[in-house]
C-alpha cells in the first residue's frame, strides 16, 4: 500500500547530478536485510533519502524517514508490531504510514496530510527492496537470482558491507576478470595465473551476461584443488543500473550463485548486499563463507574507494580500454543507454 502523494524530487544535499537522480530513482534496490527489519523503527538512505522502515503484522512499510508534523525522524522514535511513534508529539503510524493517533486531539478527525510518504516494499533473497519512483501500474523489476529457490540449495544471507565510493565502481569492480591475482591475494587469487582469456558480453532486457571460462579456481588459497585442467566457468548477469549475479560452476557439479546489489546511498557512498545460494557444503555452518566473503570484498573495497576520479566515466575516452574490460565497456554503454550522464565530481 502506497499514499498516493507527488512523485519525490531529489532531496536538498543530493550528491547526484538532478537529471541522473530521476533516473535512477525508477529502479529497485535492496535497503536491508530482512531479518534487520523488526518492530523497532530502522534508519536507512537510498539515494541520498532518508528512509524509515518497520514492520506492521510482519509486513514492512519503507517511508521517507521524517515526521510530516515537525520534521523529526521517526527513526528515533519506538514500534510494537502494530506501528511506530514519534518521539517529539507520540503521534502513530501503523499499516501503509497512515496516521492512527494524535495523542494531543485523540476526538478530532486525523487529516490525510499527517499520513507517511509510503514506498513500495518488495521481500526477496532475505533483502528488502523499495523504489523511491515507481512506475504506476507496472510491476515490482527485481533482479533475478538463479537457484535461490532451488531444491537442494542453501541460502545465505551474508552481512552487507558498506563501500566509501559509487555504486557504480563497486558493480564494475565485481565485473572485472583481470583483477583477481593482483587483488585477490588472501582469498582465491592466484599471482601465476593473470592472462584474461577471451570472452564477449551478450545483450539482453535489462542489461548484459558473460560466460568466462579460466582456469584461476574459486577455492580459498590453501584449501582443496580443482582437478588438473579444469575450466572453471564464471557466469555473470548484470541487471542495470547496479546490480548482478555471478555463477560459479565448480568441480563434481557444484554451484555457487552470488548477488552483488550495490544499494546506492549517496553517490559517495554504497551498501553491498551479497544474498548467496549453493548446493555443497550445505549442512556447514555459514560463518566460514561470511569470513570468506567479507576477504574477497574488502579486498575489492580497498581499491574502489581509492580509484580516481570517484564517478564512473561514462565518457569512453575518459579513460583506456584493454581487450580484458569487455564487460567494462558493455557496463558503461548500458548506463548511458538509460540516459545517464555522469554522477557527481569530487
Amino acid at each position: 500500500m502506497t499514499t498516493a502523494l507527488p512523485r519525490p524530487a531529489p532531496p536538498r544535499d543530493c550528491t547526484f547530478d538532478t537529471d541522473d537522480w530521476a533516473i535512477l530513482a525508477q529502479y529497485w534496490y535492496p535497503v536491508a536485510l530482512s531479518s534487520e527489519i523488526g518492530d523497532t523503527p530502522a534508519a536507512v538512505r537510498l539515494l541520498d533519502v532518508p528512509l524509515v522502515s518497520y514492520r506492521v503484522d510482519g509486513s514492512v512499510v519503507v517511508a521517507h524517514d521524517i515526521c510530516p508534523h515537525r520534521g523529526v525522524p521517526l527513526s528515533l522514535g519506538t514500534g510494537d508490531g502494530s506501528g511506530i511513534t514519534c518521539a517529539y508529539h507520540g503521534l502513530r503510524f501503523g499499516d501503509g504510514g497512515r496516521c492512527v493517533k494524535v495523542p494531543a486531539h485523540p476526538e478530532s478527525k486525523i487529516p490525510s496530510r499527517l499520513n507517511l510518504r509510503t514506498y513500495p516494499v518488495v521481500e526477496r533473497y532475505g533483502l528488502v527492496w523499495t523504489c523511491l519512483r515507481p512506475a504506476p501500474d507496472t510491476d515490482p523489476v527485481i533482479p533475478a537470482m538463479a537457484h535461490w529457490d532451488d531444491a537442494g540449495f542453501q541460502q545465505i544471507n551474508c552481512p552487507w558491507i558498506d563501500i566509501a565510493a559509487f555504486a557504480g565502481r563497486q558493480l564494475e569492480g565485481f565485473l572485472d576478470v583481470a583483477h583477481f591475482g593482483f587483488v585477490h591475494l588472501e582469498s582465491f587469487g592466484d599471482p601465476d595465473n593473470v592472462e584474461v582469456p577471451d570472452y564477449t558480453p551478450v545483450r539482453h532486457r535489462y542489461g548484459f551476461s558473460v560466460d568466462y571460462w579460466s582456469t584461476v579456481s574459486n577455492y580459498p588459497r590453501g584449501a582443496e584443488k580443482a582437478p588438473p585442467g579444469f575450466q572453471w566457468l564464471r557466469h555473470f548477469d548484470v541487471h542495470l543500473p547496479f546490480t548482478a549475479t555471478l555463477t560459479v560452476h565448480f568441480p563434481d557439479g557444484g554451484l555457487l550463485d552470488i548477488m552483488n546489489a550495490a544499494s546506492p546511498v549517496s553517490a559517495r557512498r554504497t551498501r553491498m548486499f551479497a544474498p548467496i545460494a549453493r548446493n555443497f557444503d550445505t549442512d556447514q555452518p555459514t560463518q566460514a563463507v561470511y569470513d570468506f566473503n567479507r576477504t574477497v570484498f574488502e579486498e575489492d573495497r580497498a581499491i574502489v574507494e581509492v580509484q580516481k576520479p570517484e564517478n564512473l566515466p561514462l565518457d569512453p575516452r575518459l579513460e583506456v580500454n584493454i581487450p580484458a574490460d569487455r564487460s567494462s565497456v558493455a557496463y558503461r554503454r548500458g548506463l548511458r543507454d538509460l540516459g545517464l550522464s555522469h554522477f557527481f565530481t569530487a
